[in-house]
C-alpha cells in the first residue's frame, strides 16, 4: 500500500516542493491549503489532493485529519510548511503583528500536532515542522518570528516525548534564508540578496527543494530512530562564520 502524507502550506515553496518530491517516490499526497479555489480547479492536475484548511484555526484542522481518517486514508506523515517573515525589533512591532505572527508559526504547529497525533495509525508515524535558523542564533530585527519558532522547536521536543511510546515521530527543520515568493522583499532587493547571501557559510541561499528533501527524510519510515531533532538545513547559517 501507498504511504499517505499531508503537506500543510502546500502552495507554498517549501510545502509544493515536498508534495513534489513526494510524488516522485511514489507517495499519495494531500495538500492543504487555505484556499483551494486558488489552486487550478482545486484538481489533481499536479498528482496532489488539494483539500481546504485555516491551518490557524484548530476545528478547521480537526475537521480535515477527521475526514481523512474517515475516507481510510494511509496516513504515514504531516509536514506542516506554514508559516511568516516579520522583521522589526520588539519596540516597533504593533500587537496586531505579532499575535499574527504567533498565531501563524505556532498556534498552527499546536493544531497541526494535536490532530495529527489522533489521525496517525497505530503504527505511527511522523510529524515534520518548520523552523527557522533565527531561532537558533541573534538575528537583529527576528524578534517576533525568532520568538515563534523557538516555541515551535520546544513543543516538537516536548509532544516527541509524549508520543513516542505510540512510535509517533516528531522533528523540525530549520532554514536559513531561502528563494521563495515569502522572502521576494529580500531577495528581490539586489543588496539585501548579497548581504544575504555573505551571512551564508556557503555564500548563497537557499532553495526550497533542499529543505524538501530534509522533510522527505524525516517523514520516511526509514527514519525510525530520529525524533525530537531540529535539522539545520541553512547553509551553515546558524553554526558558522567564514
Amino acid at each position: 500500500m501507498k504511504k499517505g502524507y499531508v503537506i500543510i502550506g502546500a502552495n507554498g515553496g517549501i510545502g509544493k516542493a515536498t508534495c513534489d518530491l513526494l510524488l516522485k517516490g511514489g507517495n499519495q499526497v494531500i495538500g492543504a491549503v487555505r484556499n483551494r479555489d486558488e489552486i487550478a480547479d482545486g484538481s489533481r492536475s499536479d498528482g496532489v489532493d488539494y483539500r481546504s484548511v485555516d491551518a490557524e484555526d484548530w476545528d478547521s484542522v480537526d475537521t480535515l485529519f477527521q475526514g481523512l481518517s474517515a475516507e481510510g486514508f494511509p496516513l504515514a506523515g504531516v509536514a506542516l510548511c506554514v508559516g511568516s517573515i516579520l522583521l522589526k525589533p520588539a519596540h516597533l512591532t504593533r500587537r496586531a503583528e505579532f499575535d499574527s505572527v504567533i498565531s501563524k508559526n505556532l498556534s498552527s504547529a499546536f493544531a497541526t500536532v494535536r490532530a495529527a497525533s489522533k489521525a496517525l495509525s497505530k503504527e505511527g508515524g511522523s510529524i515534520v515542522l518548520v523552523s527557522t535558523a533565527a531561532a537558533q542564533m541573534g538575528l537583529a530585527n527576528h524578534d517576533a518570528i525568532s520568538a515563534a519558532k523557538a516555541g515551535l522547536e520546544g513543543l516538537a521536543r516536548s509532544a516527541a516525548a509524549t508520543y513516542a511510546k505510540r512510535q509517533i515521530r516528531i522533528n523540525c527543520v530549520a532554514p536559513g534564508l531561502l528563494r521563495t515568493a515569502l522572502s521576494e522583499r529580500i531577495t528581490g532587493n539586489p543588496s539585501s540578496l548579497e548581504m544575504s547571501e555573505k551571512m551564508h557559510a556557503l555564500g548563497r541561499i537557499g532553495e526550497p527543494e533542499e529543505v524538501a528533501r530534509a522533510i522527505a527524510f524525516l517523514l520516511s519510515p526509514e527514519q525510525s530512530w530520529i525524533t525530537g531533532q531540529t535539522l539545520g538545513v541553512d547553509g551553515g547559517l546558524s553554526r558558522l562564520r567564514s
